[in-house]
């Protein structure tokens, strides 16, 4: 047996002990969830320490979508579960979402991290790793705001720099490499497998999650006050409608789609903490 089946067997048997373990935690009712996040809020521990052992199934089964990517199962599954300890700090009851709903995001944004610092082939100073992080939280803000890739300007503005800056810091992350590098693969070089970048599944799934979780945010609204946000933020077959076309869309004047648009973006206002530490972690 080669020595590549042999971790492969010995991963297999690990995670397959692994979910066996977890398995034994019961799942959690929605009334269950709710109660655990008073208790967490509270400062209990071992009701944050209930409602992540209950979720662990939940962390496997998203790891499982990036399996076929750079890391091993067992460490996207190690990532995931990161993203799901922070989900059980952060869940409110108040907002009457299921935990399973809310900690997906968590999980996936730490696995593409993960998977993101993995693909760097350099390390860059920690300061300008931070930096990093934040560009890449104003782009995936920016990108779902503007549905298309927002410019370094934007991003700029977005975090408090300059486009040369968000530039520089872009280009730092990224080695210098020949695509004319000799590669293992017979004859070949790295052109040969170079990433084509017009298909990311881990990007499609992040960005499938923030548009979810956004929708989840709308519940919150009244069913007028979520239809023009939905109108207004391109929601509709990727359509911005003006106010006149809500207006005949809804049977109301543009001026009462504007006041109730400004209602609306108002409570969504004040919740603009919880948002932004939702999207950006």
């Amino acid at each position: 047996m080669s020595r590549e089946r042999e971790t492969s067997d010995s991963q297999d048997d690990i995670i397959k002990s692994y979910f066996d373990q977890i398995r034994r935690t019961p799942l959690l009712s929605f009334e269950e969830e709710l109660a655990l996040s008073r208790r967490i809020q509270a400062g209990d521990e071992s009701a944050r320490d209930h409602l992540i052992k209950a979720n662990l199934r939940l962390v496997v089964k998203i790891a499982r979508q990036f399996s076929a990517q750079d890391l091993p199962l067992v460490d996207l599954i190690q990532e995931g579960n990161l993203g799901l300890i922070r989900a059980a700090q952060k869940y409110d009851h108040a907002k009457n979402v299921r935990f399973s709903t809310y900690a997906s995001w968590w999980i996936k944004q730490a696995i593409t991290r993960s998977l993101a610092n993995k693909r760097r082939a350099i390390r860059i100073p920690h300061r300008k790793e931070e930096a990093l992080k934040k560009i890449q939280r104003a782009y995936t803000v920016l990108s779902q705001l503007y549905a298309r890739q927002p410019s370094t300007a934007e991003i700029g503005k977005e975090i408090g720099m300059s486009a040369y800056e968000v530039e520089n810091i872009l280009e730092m992350s990224n080695a210098m490499v020949s695509l004319d590098m000799e590669t293992s693969i017979e004859n070949g070089c790295l052109l040969d497998v170079y990433e084509d970048s017009t298909y990311a599944p881990d990007r499609e799934v992040l960005n499938l999650s923030v548009r979810d979780n956004t929708l989840a945010f709308l519940e919150q609204l009244m069913e007028k006050e979520k239809q023009i946000l939905m109108y207004r933020f391109e929601f509709y077959n990727g359509r911005k409608y003006t106010l006149k076309k809500i207006g005949e869309e809804l049977g109301i004047s543009p001026e009462t789609v504007r006041q109730i648009e400004i209602r609306a973006l108002n409570k969504l206002r004040a919740n603009a903490g919880e948002l932004k530490d939702y999207v950006y972690g």
